[in-house]
């Protein structure tokens, strides 16, 4: 695993943690940058392009557990990488740090890395056979409905704060948009869907019922397979059951995991970035409203520059190789560089160059593992900004661009709170809202407050009608239970004190920190 003598590592950019010293001939043997580092959370972009300069477009890398591995910055290699699966495959066995007991059981690649009898996992013919189930079933997923879909519960989620003239649009709006359309995707009932959303959450801030929360999202989509045999319908589970493919059952629940865990994440960051752009520069909010720019344009663009995964585990290699003047041996890992690939100066010279219309970006990777659901990501974030910005008229930043805060992962970057003001309103009631049973819309509303309050939900009468009614006898699970402190009763003879925006403790709160 050395680098070509013509491009060696120099030995800048040691992490700021000591790494373990690595056998002779792995990239980590040369200082090789550590992607868990402080350089990689706070400027990831900055460091891939000194690491471009310094070594061309394939880095060495370490990542968690010291492990060595290779970062694909180039456009040009990323995608000789993803459309040569004989040369990298996906299969992760083929990783020489497996096979030489260099992984540590409880270690936080796994559940990215570690392989599953997933078409994610596989290539050749048994890929092609789950893969297939999955992509026949989502081209069936009609448009339109997936849009009507998006707008009843954005409206839903827009009327839980209209009135309050201020929001958190990640929390109140980006974190439960994507869930609650995809459990409608799969068929599930209405009263799944903020449960869901508090459960995935849950998973994602890696809280102490995280496991709890797994659980029950495994338990919800496996409770799917028996309502769904006794009564189809046109929706992605009832599809991935009678395929041709004829999958399994626990197929069926894996991939629907899958999906789930995919779509949620990756369409979150999606939103999230693209209403913070529509928000923050003044050439898309102007051309926007001068239709010079379409909003699917904004969305491209926003994949081009900033896509929700930046680094995408993985690819092994099955032999001795190379790419990109380096020397690749067989158990090497790659990690595919999307968002370096995306800013390479041998396709963007000028970033400054919009991209509209052009889909030819790395967002979504390519080759025979290219993302099937991105056409709903698309979907779910074009329609999810149209209906923000036209219900909320005059909606802008609360605080300055510069003041928004990120937190990033070896893999990703997302932003931790979007704050916004606009003119407070309340919300009118659409004929879309009518296509939702009360006892849901309630729940959708109740879900949002507990999630941003940091707890679960506080009961209210519709909420608590769809819970009585899950606590009858079914295969729902049941949602697993976080404990809330009561809330202090107020003091009836003390003034009310004036309500301060919330987002404008924001600084405060930073410089305590």
């Amino acid at each position: 695993m050395t680098a070509s003598p013509t491009s060696s590592p120099t030995g800048a950019g040691v992490p700021d943690a000591g790494a373990a010293t690595p056998p002779p001939g792995c990239p980590a043997h040369a200082g090789a940058v550590h992607l868990s580092g402080t350089e990689h959370r706070t400027d990831p972009m900055g460091l891939y392009e000194r690491l471009r300069e310094e070594y061309g477009s394939v880095a060495p890398v370490l990542v968690d557990g010291d492990l060595p591995a290779w970062l694909v910055l180039g456009y040009r290699e990323n995608l000789e990488v993803v459309r040569t699966p004989n040369r990298f495959t996906r299969d992760s066995r083929h990783w020489g740090s497996f096979q030489r007991g260099e992984v540590a059981a409880d270690s936080p690649l796994l559940p990215m890395i570690g392989w599953q009898p997933l078409a994610a996992f596989l290539d050749g013919d048994e890929h092609q056979r789950l893969r297939s189930a999955v992509t026949d079933s989502l081209g069936r997923l009609d448009r339109r409905g997936i849009r009507r879909h998006v707008t009843r519960y954005a409206e839903q989620l827009i009327a839980g704060f209209a009135a309050d003239g201020e929001a958190d649009l990640i929390e109140q709006f980006a974190e439960q948009l994507p869930m609650l359309v995809m459990t409608q995707l799969l068929g599930m009932p209405e009263e799944h869907g903020p449960r869901l959303v508090e459960a995935t959450l849950d998973l994602v801030r890696g809280t102490e019922t995280a496991y709890e929360s797994n659980q029950f999202v495994v338990d919800t989509l496996q409770a799917q397979i028996p309502r769904k045999r006794e009564q189809p319908g046109s929706d992605i589970t009832s599809w991935l059951m009678t395929h041709p493919a004829e999958l399994s059952d626990e197929e069926v629940v894996q991939h629907l995991r899958l999906l789930l865990a995919a779509a949620n994440e990756n369409t979150t960051v999606c939103l999230s970035n693209t209403l913070r752009l529509v928000l923050t520069d003044h050439r898309f909010r102007a051309s926007l409203a001068g239709a010079r720019m379409t909003l699917p344009d904004a969305v491209e663009q926003v994949l081009w520059d900033e896509p929700p995964s930046m680094v995408c585990p993985g690819r092994w290699a099955t032999g001795d190789t190379e790419l990109g003047g380096h020397s690749i041996k067989a158990g090497d890992m790659l990690l595919l560089g999307l968002a370096s690939g995306n800013v390479d100066p041998a396709v963007r010279p000028d970033l400054n160059v919009p991209m509209h219309g052009n889909r030819s970006h790395l967002a979504f990777s390519s080759g025979p593992h290219e993302c099937p659901g991105q056409d709903i990501g698309r979907a779910i974030t074009e329609t999810a900004v149209d209906v923000l910005l036209a219900a909320l008229p005059g909606i802008h930043l609360a605080v300055e661009d510069k003041e928004l805060e990120w937190v990033s992962s070896w893999h990703s970057r997302h932003l931790t709170a979007l704050p916004v003001q606009f003119p407070a309103r309340q919300p009118v009631a659409r004929a879309a809202e009518a296509e939702v049973p009360g006892a849901a819309a309630g729940a959708v509303a109740g879900a949002v407050a507990g999630a941003v309050a940091g707890s679960r939900p506080a009961a209210t009468p519709a909420a608590s009608s769809a819970a009585s009614r899950a606590a009858a006898p079914s295969a729902t699970p049941a949602a697993p239970a976080a404990s809330a402190a009561p809330a202090p009763a107020p003091d009836a003879a003390a003034p009310a004190a004036p309500k301060r925006p919330w987002w404008r403790r924001l600084p405060l709160l930073r410089s305590r920190g």
